[in-house]
């Protein structure tokens, strides 16, 4: 019985160190020292060094001067990140959808973007396409009592057009953009 018992624990602790201990700690160091934002979050600092978010998390932004995220089926929370479950057709769905649209509707800017109601599969896209910010650009230059010109550049800036897929925006960054403009006094 020791036999084959001894063998048998041998190997379950050696594959328990090696996959459990050595492999995990050997990933960590290799990308801690290739990628260090990436391995550390993301994070995205302000001026006085202070974390104000990831670049890879959607975050809730609140009020009129502020360029709004997807909506989130988590309410943001990364513990609770998923998307809302719910199928095309349910009638739960489609009410928060409608709710959702008529807030943000504004009638001489056309359809509310569909990117701006729906949640994404994570329920923490931080990005958003280009339409769905410029739809928002009136609501902020307003609030903000900025020409809609300045955002309109401010946004061309902040849009990110990858090798592989469709442009996208990180609301996070143009948010910050937005908001070291408006602190150094352009386009006032």
């Amino acid at each position: 019985m020791t036999a084959y018992l001894r063998p048998a624990l041998s190997l379950v602790l050696s594959m328990t160190f090696l996959t459990g201990a050595l492999y995990p700690l050997a990933v960590t160091g290799i990308a801690q020292v290739a990628f260090p934002y990436q391995a550390n979050g993301s994070l995205v600092q302000d001026e006085q060094g202070r974390v104000r978010g990831s670049a890879l998390i959607a975050q809730r932004f609140e009020g009129d001067g502020w360029f709004h995220s997807r909506p989130s089926a988590g309410d943001f929370a990364t513990v609770a990140s998923s998307a809302s479950n719910l199928a095309p057709g349910n009638p739960a769905l489609m009410q928060r959808v409608q709710a959702q649209a008529a807030a943000l509707h504004q009638p001489e800017q056309g359809p509310v973007p569909l990117a701006l109601v729906t949640t994404s599969g994570s329920g923490l896209d931080p990005h958003l396409p280009p339409l769905a910010v410029a739809y928002q650009l009136p609501r902020v230059a307003a609030a903000r009592h900025l020409p809609i010109e300045r955002l309109q550049g401010l946004l061309e800036a902040a849009t990110l057009r990858p090798l592989v897929g469709p442009a996208v925006v990180n609301v996070l960054a143009l948010n910050q953009a937005m908001e070291r403009m408006s602190r150094s006094g352009q386009g006032l």
